[in-house]
């Protein structure tokens, strides 16, 4: 294959995964945060590797357009590697969750691809951190790939990026969660001001 058709067919695979995307999920998960803000909930962000990045990037964006109350553990670096330190990586998440007292009120999304799997110790993190807060009755909330693993089976409202192509799961995955979160606090449901650039005439 020449790169010019790697090219054209990544792209293809993309308006693929746009035209099958759940708008119903997405639409769910939009009312879901709507309803956290509403009652005065907070909003904590998980994700590992690619899924902590956009965790940061996520929060900045439902803090200041949205007006929610966000927060990501993998943005304090201190705490999270000490808690791996002396804890271990399995409960990073789940403690950082209880020392924050996560409530009924509050939700958790995951950005994950895989959305967690403790028989496969993958993401034992993000497994570990959704059973506290099925425990605590928080809102659950995910953007996942492949079946959504773990996430998918708990959430309240879970969006999964269609599969088009095996081998680009990952890349996939990851660029189109940061699509459906900037919908969501474009979304107006949610968006309570105006970004700069659209505010410029």
């Amino acid at each position: 294959m020449s790169t010019l058709n790697f090219v054209g067919e990544y792209l293809a695979e993309a308006r693929q995964i746009l035209e099958r995307l759940d708008q119903t999920a997405v639409e769910q998960m939009a009312m879901l945060l709507a309803q956290t803000r509403q009652a005065g909930g907070r909003l904590f962000i998980l994700g590992v590797g690619g899924g902590a990045a956009h965790a940061s990037h996520a929060v900045n964006d439902f803090r200041k357009i949205a007006g929610f109350e966000a927060y990501a553990p993998t943005d304090n670096v201190s705490e999270l590697t000490a808690r791996t330190n002396d804890e271990g990586w399995a409960s990073v998440f789940e403690s950082w969750l209880r020392t924050s007292r996560l409530g009924p009120r509050d939700a958790v999304l995951v950005f994950s691809v895989g959305g967690g799997d403790a028989e496969r110790n993958v993401s034992p993190n993000l497994v570990a951190a959704l059973r506290y807060a099925r425990s605590a009755g928080a809102r659950i909330l995910g953007i996942v790939g492949r079946d959504g693993g773990f996430t998918a089976r708990v959430a309240d409202a879970c969006v999964i990026i269609p599969v088009v192509n095996p081998a680009h799961v990952t890349p996939h995955t990851e660029a189109f969660q940061a699509l459906v979160w900037h919908l969501l606090v474009s979304h107006p449901a949610l968006k309570q001001a105006q970004t700069k650039w659209e505010s410029i005439r």
